[in-house]
């Protein structure tokens, strides 16, 4: 005989709550409380917002880590980073701390873990926006924890497993310890006594131990309260990547609102780089002759990329698919327009007849300035210049390809080359470009030879204050590369590189956030349309990219 149960809820019968019970239950959903301003995001919100509400503060903070990621592309300092991220933080993701009695503090701090957690969705699609969802949440991190008063109590609640030193251990390692807290050249120095240590595995804090920060001992190291800073971020972001790759996991069994599906899949999208601080809208600069038959004049002011495209192409009469979109994207940002463009092209590839390229190459010229293809290619005005973030990750070139970034796919011998045939024949800065080559911050290197080409003109216009500091930063764009070229070298209003004069004021660039980027599918049509078989590999030249890069 089978004993029944009758308590057991049978499979096919929906298990229904009696509403009395339900009634007195403890709520499921329920807002989070935030006692401190800093947040590891160990809990997800669980709260109601709006629509509105989901969408704007995720675009907010959208807006922050990508200013905060052009600092860190520019090679700012961390005090020069707070300063420019300061008015930002306090307009998007103001977080006061508890003793300044405000009464929105619990507003600011929701805003703060609810635009987190739907980044965090947004961005673990893949691994490259998860890596570099990470990077920038641990930047706003950290530049948070350093200016934060109150980051003792944070870090006291954090459930870290940090063995603290016992007075014993400070006896018995005094003078080791008390060499960790000396500030050289500070009258008052901490004693050994006040100062307070936690051992941890020298394996969480590299970077202390490279900086011989620590006093270690049997694989332990002694990090001091001053340094503990390194030891909170560096758990922060061990624990967000191991959040992002379970939430990558969960991403695909989420019966998500297709209301929210299209927001995040925008928010994905519009991650803009850094380096697309290029706001320009395809207008040609005012007074400069854009046009097929000047190209050639205009060459002068191309960053290194769109000279050796440019070169190429005058030399084999051809460019493979990946080289003619960047390039053909860097002249449909700098002002040429889609008949000037298809002009000169046709002029370029001189050795096809014309019917040839009608048929294998009109039409992704089209498709790339958005008169041709889908309704949204057409509405977006087709596709966006590509930055020098897409250009040094995206699409590395093979045999044959002139495309990608000299600075990081050619060898230093071809590079060398290649800026001694553009001028650029200074020991010291070709010594530099090498070591800035080296440290792969190949933005550097480019910029290296900008204020080197330009050295007379940036020294003219910082004398007579025609441009300012923000205007003269480095450069992180090629249209901008480009831009700020012509415009130097035009300070007089007489134009040595067209008929046109250079006159006109220079807007300051600003990260766009929620920019038009190139669709992969459209990339992916306009490469089928037309273009397999038509891309024969050219030897010879004067300068080859690495194979293998």
């Amino acid at each position: 005989m089978i004993r029944q149960d009758f308590n057991r809820i049978e499979a096919k019968r929906r298990h229904v709550v009696d509403h009395r019970k339900k009634q007195f239950a403890t709520p499921t959903y329920s807002d989070t409380q935030y006692p401190h301003r800093l947040n590891f995001y160990s809990t997800p919100p669980t709260g109601d917002i709006k629509l509105e509400e989901f969408e704007q503060w995720a675009i907010d903070r959208l807006r922050v880590l990508a200013e905060l990621e052009a600092c860190s592309f520019r090679n700012k300092t961390p005090a020069e980073t707070a300063a420019h991220m300061k008015p930002l933080l306090d307009k998007y993701l103001p977080l006061e701390a508890n003793t300044s009695a405000s009464s929105h503090l619990a507003a600011q701090r929701k805003k703060d873990h609810y635009s987190h957690f739907i980044l965090r969705l947004a961005f673990s699609s893949t691994k490259e926006l998860r890596q570099r969802f990470a990077r920038v949440e641990t930047m706003l991190f950290r530049l948070r924890f350093t200016a934060d008063d109150e980051r003792a109590a944070f870090v006291s609640g954090l459930d870290l497993d940090w063995e603290p030193v016992t007075d014993e251990e400070k006896q018995e390692f005094a003078e080791e310890l008390t060499a960790t807290i000396t500030v050289p050249g500070s009258k008052k120095q901490q004693t050994i006594e006040e100062a307070s240590f936690c051992k941890v595995d020298w394996m969480r804090v590299p970077d202390l131990v490279e900086g011989r920060k620590v006093f270690l001992r049997h694989g332990m190291a002694f990090v001091p309260f001053k340094e503990q800073q390194s030891l909170v971020v560096t758990e922060f972001t061990a624990q967000l990547e191991r959040a992002l790759e379970l939430t990558a996991r969960a991403l695909p069994r989420l019966d998500e609102d297709d209301r929210l599906t299209p927001i995040l899949n925008h928010l994905s999208k519009n991650f803009v780089t850094p380096d697309a601080g290029y706001s320009g809208n395809g207008a040609a600069i005012e007074g400069a002759e854009i046009t097929a038959r000047n190209i050639d004049n205009l060459s002068q002011h191309f960053p290194m990329c769109m000279t050796h495209l440019h070169r190429t192409l005058r030399r084999d009469a051809h460019l493979k698919h990946y080289g003619r979109l960047q390039y053909s994207l860097f002249l449909k940002g700098i002002g040429l327009s889609l008949d000037e463009c298809l002009t000169f092209w046709r002029q370029g590839f001189s050795k096809i007849t014309d019917d040839t390229f009608n048929k294998e190459y009109r039409y992704n010229i089209r498709h790339v300035y958005g008169d041709v293809g889908g309704d949204s290619n057409r509405r977006s005005g087709g596709y966006s210049p590509y930055s020098c973030q897409k250009i040094l990750t995206e699409h590395a070139p093979g045999p044959g390809e002139a495309h990608g970034c000299p600075y990081r796919h050619f060898n230093m011998e071809n590079l060398a080359a290649l800026l001694q045939a553009t001028g650029v024949s200074d020991r010291a800065v070709l010594q530099g470009v090498k070591e800035d080559k080296e440290k792969q911050k190949f933005h550097l290197a480019c910029n290296r030879v900008f204020e080197y080409v330009h050295r007379n003109e940036i020294k003219r216009a910082k004398d007579e204050g025609v441009m300012s500091a923000n205007q003269l930063e480095t450069i992180v764009h090629p249209n901008e590369y480009f831009k700020r070229s012509y415009l130097l070298k035009n300070l007089n209003g007489s134009s040595g590189a067209s008929s046109g004069s250079g006159s006109g004021s220079y807007p300051p660039a600003a990260p766009v956030v929620g920019a038009a980027t190139t669709p992969s599918q459209e990339e992916e049509d306009a490469a089928a349309a037309g273009d397999a078989g038509t891309d024969a590999d050219v030897g010879g030249g004067d300068v080859k990219m690495e194979e293998g890069s």
